[in-house]
């Protein structure tokens, strides 16, 4: 997907292109279309007259737009939760990482613009856990998803277990999410995990150890 990016988010923002130029469709979801951030430009490009225009167009386009932000409140993070009606907060079963969270959380309760409006609703808030192993939590090697929920206090939209499979599609360039066919744990909970966040009721997938029999245990 990188390799058709010709125009990104600034420069739509500064008037460079049209949205529909910088606008890259997926070859797989014809409803489906990508707007990449700048790898160039100093994310201080960014004002909060013009992501609001550039989110506004991209509204009017689409029933979802889906803000992807790295860890931490830099200006391209802080942009994103300001203009935010939903947040998911994605965290894993480090400690370290379920404090960047916590930061987050806090941000998005206190800074963003539907905070700053005492007429509008909260921001929603729910946590999706990536990198989940129930065996290590178990022996308490991570964290457990009861020790998560504790720590940040939000309701879990999903929990991805550890899975080998999540590196090698990233390195082949197709989603997680197309192994669903197969029976792919990890693609089965983020496919859940859609389903939750659209209204559907699931119960949660491989937070706990599975039984291994006596016969599995004997050849292994």
């Amino acid at each position: 997907m990188e390799r058709r990016v010709i125009f990104d988010f600034v420069n739509v923002l500064l008037g460079e292109c049209t949205l529909n130029q910088a606008l890259i469709k997926d070859k797989r979801e014809p409803n489906l279309s990508l707007l990449a951030a700048s790898q160039t430009r100093d994310k201080e490009s960014l004002t909060m007259e013009g992501v609001e225009r550039v989110l506004g167009e991209l509204s009017n386009k689409f029933d979802y737009v889906v803000l992807d932000s790295p860890a931490g409140i830099e200006s391209g993070a802080f942009h994103a939760m300001y203009f935010a009606d939903d947040a998911i907060i994605v965290t894993n079963p480090e400690l370290s990482s379920c404090r960047d969270a916590d930061k987050m959380v806090g941000f998005i309760s206190s800074k963003s613009r539907r905070a700053e409006v005492d007429i509008a609703e909260p921001v929603t808030q729910s946590l999706l856990i990536t990198r989940y192993d129930p065996y290590r939590a178990e022996l308490e090697e991570s964290l457990s998803l009861v020790d998560i929920e504790d720590l940040l206090g939000l309701p879990v939209v999903g929990v991805i277990p550890e899975s080998k499979d999540v590196l090698t599609c990233t390195n082949v360039g197709s989603p997680i999410i197309n192994l669903v066919e197969e029976n792919n744990p990890a693609a089965n909970a983020y496919s859940d995990m859609v389903d939750r966040y659209l209204g559907e009721e699931k119960e949660l997938r491989y937070i706990t150890p599975e039984k291994v029999s006596f016969f599995k245990r004997f050849f292994n």
